[in-house]
């Protein structure tokens, strides 16, 4: 059990037993469906009473702008654990350059880079791929950073993709937006202008959900 805080009631004490043995488990924090089907809470809202009262007291923090945004911080550096991610190929963030085919994706890794598991938040089929090109620069996306990808092939509007385009056989990094009768790849530099497409034109091969600054 997790070392009792002051003036805890059970019921937060359980909670943050709960959030600990998640983590130990898992690798990445709870979210607050599972807290109330780990602790037998009532409802959601009582989970997030509970949780704002263990914010105060300085148990937890919270990240509410990210899904699973929970941590323990007298735990976090023995809770943290690291991954190995495949770096699977270039990705242009600019006008679209040629790739590997790109079935090769997901299985020829031309090097490694080690993150902390929270980085991924649980999520499967994760790759990386280093970035060439200024068209994301808005996004906070860089030349020579790291893209980390999670292998989906299919992403919602406004989010960042990684596109392949059959025709071309080239790739590029840009926000996926279905518009009618063909998809817009916008960049996220107001210098640029988006590419246009057909959508029997485009596969998605990834989206973006983690980004690895390089540090000049």
């Amino acid at each position: 059990m997790v070392q009792k805080q002051e003036k805890l009631s059970s019921k937060q004490q359980r909670i943050v037993d709960f959030i600990h043995s998640f983590w130990l488990e898992h690798g990445y924090p709870p979210s607050i469906r599972d807290i109330v089907a780990g602790c037998g809470l009532s409802s959601t809202s009582v989970a997030d009473y509970n949780l704002k009262i263990l914010e105060k007291k300085g148990c937890i923090r919270r990240h509410r702008e990210v899904s699973r945004g929970i941590e323990l911080p007298a735990r976090a550096g023995a809770m943290e654990r690291r991954i190995l991610i495949p770096v699977v190929g270039t990705i242009a963030a600019g006008e679209p350059i040629p790739v590997p085919a790109s079935d090769t994706w997901d299985s020829t890794a031309i090097d490694t880079i080690e993150v902390t598991r929270d980085l991924t938040r649980g999520r499967e089929g994760i790759y990386a791929l280093k970035v060439k090109g200024t068209s994301m620069t808005d996004a906070l996306i860089n030349d020579g950073d790291i893209v980390l990808m999670q292998n989906v092939n299919t992403v919602e509007n406004g989010e960042m993709a990684a596109v392949w385009l059959k025709s071309e056989r080239e790739a590029t990094l840009k926000k996926f937006y279905l518009e009618k009768d063909r998809v817009r790849l916008q960049p996220a530099n107001s210098c640029m202008k988006p590419i246009f497409a057909r959508p029997d034109n485009v596969e998605i091969q990834g989206k973006v959900v983690a980004v690895i600054r390089r540090l000049d």
